[in-house]
């Protein structure tokens, strides 16, 4: 007994969708009636003991208590060296934050079906790496979901959009959400979503857009005398919330006027549309600039485009869909909700997954929802987010390399190899190192992990042979050929030392299942 939901996890709010009975996909409520809940934690403290309290009252207590609040931990997700310290002592990881977030959604998912909710869907930033895919999944864990799978958010939106009347074309998914950018390139027919190609910018969202109106309200107050409103804390929070209103409103308004109360004086601050798209200017060039990268990669020109998808709640900004509107030619669809469809695809993916056996849910349980477009297979064809390669040693110049293995937008699931040597006489090992992104220089490069294998001592330029298998999660093992032999000198998964190992993990689960969450 048990449900499979969709979950988008996002930096600033969070949706869980289910199936229903029928095999339409339907946004749980929060217990507050609301089909998001913010992505905040607010760390109250009763005997020493926290009590976290999750979504629209934790955001609101940003302002008044802001030592005691954490918001927009999505863009931690995967570093080793963030912590948040609580009131009481305790400490936590982004992974645990974000699980706490999870825990609330799962409570609220089991209240509004009044059942258990067991295994989730996940989604993800089309360009988080392995790291932060791989914390996900342990945030997912600790909440208590059996996470089956960790789906990218543009390929959970164009899965939504696609079933709708089993749409067929290219569509070209603009995801811009609280904290990050992807834009991706997918082509659907018959119910094969195949991902042409993606790229983002994973600290690029509408977090920047109210970093941008914060300054300009700042500036203003500042001109009236109050200097310094950026450097106090605790208005700096008041401000955050009061320019995230503001930015909502200039949505439907060309001018907003904002109050700010700070070292005991009021401000009126008017705030026009005009100045606040002339102020982010540069960051929706930004976007563009992706946009514009991911259609020569794929070589797509707006022509072979038939639908453009807008995702994420920042689209909503005017200016968004005029840019797309500009350099497309085209009109965004207007049946998507952006808030909601990278949930609703998630949860579609759920079932799927539960109809594959990949859940703990009783497929023959009567209350299984039927999977959309039932009878017919749908198939997703990913595409690697990074380039991944291994470092390289050439002893006739001293110099190390790195050589890619895997592109970026590469085809997955699959497997890719590249054939190197040995570099002296009698060497009885070789060392792996993984790395991520294209650059031949090391230096501008990141070490996902390495090991060292042994090898029989064979002469120098003994070829060697490393295949790096990639899976759907984006998840990679990697496997080392003795190619005189033709034996297998060992597999191994990357060490992943920005994540948590499995005792953390473990200890993480039972702290945050002996938590109390609202």
């Amino acid at each position: 007994m048990g449900r499979a939901v969709g979950i988008d996890l996002g930096t600033t709010y969070s949706v869980v969708a289910v199936l229903d009975a029928a095999g339409g996909g339907v946004v749980l409520q929060n217990s507050e009636g609301e089909n998001t809940t913010p992505s905040v934690v607010f760390f109250s403290t009763s005997d020493g003991k926290d009590e976290p309290v999750v979504g629209t009252m934790a955001k609101h207590m940003a302002a008044t208590s802001p030592d005691d609040v954490v918001q927009f931990v999505k863009r931690h997700m995967g570093d080793p060296n963030w912590r948040f310290d609580s009131s009481s002592g305790q400490s936590y990881t982004a992974e645990e934050v974000s699980a706490i977030i999870l825990k609330r959604l799962k409570q609220d998912a089991e209240l509004a079906l009044g059942e258990p909710v067991t295994d989730a869907v996940i989604t993800v930033p089309a360009y988080f790496d392995d790291a932060r895919r791989t914390a996900t999944k342990q945030a997912g864990k600790m909440a208590g979901f059996n996470v089956m799978r960790v789906l990218n958010e543009p390929t959970a939106a164009a899965i939504s959009y696609g079933l709708d009347d089993e749409k067929n074309g290219t569509i070209l998914v603009y995801d811009l959400g609280g904290g990050t950018f992807d834009v991706t390139a997918l082509r659907v027919k018959d119910l094969n979503f195949e991902v042409l190609g993606t790229d983002g910018d994973r600290n690029l969202g509408g977090f920047d857009f109210d970093n941008a109106l914060m300054k300009l309200i700042a500036d203003d107050v500042a001109k009236q005398g109050g200097e310094g409103l950026l450097n106090d804390y605790e208005a700096t929070a008041d401000l955050r919330e009061k320019a995230e209103m503001a930015k909502r409103s200039l949505s439907n308004v060309a001018k907003t006027n904002v109050f700010i109360t700070f070292q005991g004086k009021n401000y009126k601050v008017s705030v026009s549309r005009k100045d606040f798209e002339k102020a982010t200017g540069s960051l929706l060039n930004r976007t563009r600039e992706l946009v514009e990268d991911v259609l020569d990669e794929t070589n797509l020109t707006w022509d072979g485009i038939d639908y453009v998808l807008l995702i994420g709640g920042s689209t909503r900004m005017p200016m968004v869909r005029e840019m797309v509107e500009k350099i497309s030619g085209k009109t965004p669809e207007t049946n998507v909700n952006p808030d909601e469809a990278v949930a609703l695809g998630a949860s579609i993916q759920a079932a799927l997954e539960v109809a594959n056996g990949s859940g703990s849910v009783d497929v023959d349980d009567s209350n299984t929802p039927v999977v959309p477009a039932a009878g017919k297979d749908i198939v997703i064809q990913d595409v690697t987010s990074q380039a991944l390669g291994t470092l390289t040693y050439n002893p006739e110049t001293d110099t190390e390399r790195n050589t890619v293995v895997i592109p970026r937008n590469a085809k997955i699931p699959g497997s890719y190899s590249e054939e190197f040597s040995t570099v002296s006489d009698n060497q009885t090992e070789i060392r792996v190192q993984v790395t991520q992104g294209d650059d031949p220089d090391p230096q501008f490069v990141v070490i996902l992990g390495e090991s060292t294998l042994r090898i029989p001592p064979y002469p120098k330029h003994s070829p060697i042979r490393v295949t790096y298998h990639y899976d759907i999660d984006q998840t990679v093992q990697i496997e080392v050929t003795d190619l005189v032999s033709n034996q297998s000198l060992g597999t191994f998964e990357i060490d992943r030392a920005a994540n948590l190992n499995e005792e953390q993990v473990a200890a993480a689960t039972d702290k945050i299942g002996n938590m109390t969450v609202e």
